[in-house]
């Protein structure tokens, strides 16, 4: 699932150990935003040394690298990619050449570190004027590319603009735009953060605009804005209907390990991945049933 994406700061020790209690459907250890220059070293031992003690977790766990610009991004995943990484985020991407030069560092790491290949993910942030205008190449640059992420403030502070809280119109072809070329192109599409923890309401209201654009969920920063974002996040009914459609094509495959490992599927194939995605959405109702939601 790709409700809640919630960011911590790899250089806090606090943070790091209270990680895996959250409840958000990824959580993304930070060595770029929240970490200063001076610390990135400590924040990469730091997050490597919590990917072995919360090692074997059954939940999505994402590292955000620093951008390519910044010449971090080889650095930043030698030190921390291993066994119980999900996947990647790759913040400020202008062009597919940058996804595809991150998958090439992922894929020598997984081969020479034992690691399945191919199993790692790739989200890359939509967060300057040419990764908007990219978006759609970015999002089929690789197979390992699974959601774009939306990026306000970087991308308003690329195009020279203030943020004008109540008037979004400055950045409303960039929101739209991420979520279509991402489904377009067979991907999820998660939106930026809310800046102001206190403002539940002002949450609640961005997370339901970025249902309508066609999200799957919501960067967020904090603890507290998790089961608000879940709550407006509840599948829809055609994502019922498609996860229904999945579990009854491949059901037998998946559990039972009999039959063939991907099917046709009003057009498209299906598999394993599309499978486990079902089957969160299907677990996702359920909760969201018992919710009164």
């Amino acid at each position: 699932m790709f409700r809640s994406l919630i960011f911590v700061p790899g250089n806090s020790a606090r943070f790091l150990a209270k990680a895996s209690t959250l409840a958000a459907d990824i959580v993304c250890f930070d060595l770029e935003d929240s970490v200063p220059l001076n610390e990135k070293e400590l924040a990469r031992k730091m997050i490597a040394a919590t990917l072995q003690q919360q090692g074997g977790q059954k939940r999505s766990i994402y590292i955000r690298t620093n951008s390519f610009e910044s010449g971090m991004v080889s650095e930043d995943l030698k030190a921390v990619l291993g066994t119980g990484v999900t996947g990647v985020v790759i913040p400020k991407v202008n062009d597919k050449s940058e996804v595809i030069k991150a998958a090439e560092i992922i894929s020598a790491l997984e081969k020479g570190r034992g690691i399945e290949e191919g199993s790692i993910r790739l989200v890359p942030s939509i967060e300057t004027a040419r990764g908007v205008v990219n978006a759609y190449d970015i999002a089929l640059s690789s197979r390992r590319v699974n959601a774009l992420v939306f990026g306000v403030f970087d991308f308003l502070y690329d195009m020279r603009l203030d943020y004008n809280e109540g008037n979004d119109s400055s950045y409303w072809y960039a929101r739209s735009k991420v979520p279509v070329d991402a489904r377009a192109a067979g991907v999820q599409a998660i939106d930026a953060i809310w800046q102001k923890i206190d403002d539940i309401d002002g949450l609640i209201k961005d997370a339901a605009t970025a249902k309508r654009l066609g999200y799957s969920g919501k960067s967020i920063i904090h603890p507290s804005q998790i089961e608000h974002v879940h709550r407006v996040f509840v599948p829809s009914k055609n994502e019922i209907e498609w996860a229904r459609k999945v579990v009854a094509a491949l059901g037998e495959a998946m559990e039972k390990g009999s039959g063939r490992g991907a099917v046709r599927l009003e057009g498209r194939m299906i598999d394993a991945v599309h499978y486990k995605q079902a089957r969160a959405i299907l677990e996702a109702e359920k909760e969201a049933a018992k919710e009164g939601n």
